[in-house]
């Protein structure tokens, strides 16, 4: 296994150092070097299923029921061949990648992915690659995407929260404000401002967006519950991070007009961003709440509800 995490390392160096460039060059992808160290806590958190040692569900029902808590036996991990072809197709794929002039770049590291699942799948067989695929392919949200993709995305998310937020501001006494594209102009109180505010690259919630995205991924995962409601939560990531975007270009607009253009700048501007945070989380934290409080676990409720009659005291 060393050996050949070596060879990985080795083969695809020059991807790996490329990676980490653009995650300490470019912003948007700093939160890159938080993916790895996920997906090994990922593999840790499941690290009793992934050697066989996991205990039943609900230890606490068998001793209820006067039964000791059951321990599942080991599995077995056999090589898969198929892995082996698969590990060679991707070597070849990332190959040609590299060599061939219409190459796609976005490609390559995505490579190194497909290729650690490929050896997963090899060495462990499919037993271990059910129990990893998912740490696995987290690794996904640490490859920037390229950059025309990256600026299209932005541009109708920067609309978005240019129209809301116009929309916002004039329900300011003697303020006028009307948006174009993602510029908006604001006269207050007869005066044109100016410059106009501009919903920047860096307003646009994308950098919110894969960093939510990919902790909402993590903790649908984590968290034991019903698979509709991981996939509410999954799903309730990007409406989230779209809303707290639209929140900080509105109080943006608001701090630039009715206080200090210089507010809205600098440590300022990073300030408010990361002020997104705790309300994204917040809203995360009470959908998931709310989901949990509409049912009641029949289990829980059974236990909950048992009476232990005793002979009375003469």
């Amino acid at each position: 296994m060393a050996i050949v995490a070596g060879l990985l390392g080795l083969l695809f160096r020059s991807e790996i150092e490329r990676t980490v460039r653009l995650w300490v060059s470019d912003p948007n992808w700093s939160h890159g070097f938080l993916i790895p160290l996920f997906s090994l806590y990922l593999i840790h958190q499941s690290k009793d299923s992934i050697l066989g040692l996991e205990y039943i569900r609900d230890p606490l029902a068998e001793i209820l029921a006067g039964r000791r808590p059951a321990r599942l036996s080991p599995g077995q991990t056999r090589p898969c061949y198929a892995g082996l072809v698969l590990l060679l197709a991707t070597l070849v794929f990332y190959v040609f990648n590299v060599v061939s002039p219409s190459g796609y770049a976005y490609f390559r590291p995505l490579s190194l992915i497909l290729a650690i699942g490929s050896v997963v799948l090899f060495l462990g067989g499919r037993r271990l690659l059910a129990r990893t695929w998912l740490p696995i392919a987290f690794l996904i949200f640490a490859v920037p995407l390229p950059r025309r993709y990256y600026v299209g995305l932005t541009i109708p998310m920067r609309k978005i929260a240019a129209v809301v937020a116009t929309a916002l501001l004039n329900l300011v006494d003697g303020l006028e404000a009307g948006s174009s594209g993602v510029v908006i102009d604001v006269v207050y109180k007869g005066r044109h401002l100016e410059p106009p505010l501009d919903v920047a690259e860096a307003c646009s919630g994308m950098r919110l967006l894969m960093a939510f995205l990919a902790l909402g991924v993590a903790m649908a995962y984590l968290h034991y519950r019903p698979l509709w409601q991981r996939l509410v939560l999954l799903a309730s990531t990007i409406p989230i991070a779209i809303l707290c975007n639209i929140v900080r270009v509105t109080v943006t607009g608001f701090i630039h007009v009715l206080a200090d253009p210089k507010y809205t700048r600098g440590i300022y501007h990073d300030a408010l961003g990361l002020a997104m945070l705790p309300l994204a989380f917040g809203l995360y934290g009470f959908l998931a709440w709310f989901m949990s409080s509409l049912f009641v676990d029949e289990d829980r409720l059974g236990r909950s509800n048992v009476i232990v009659r005793g002979r009375p005291r003469s």
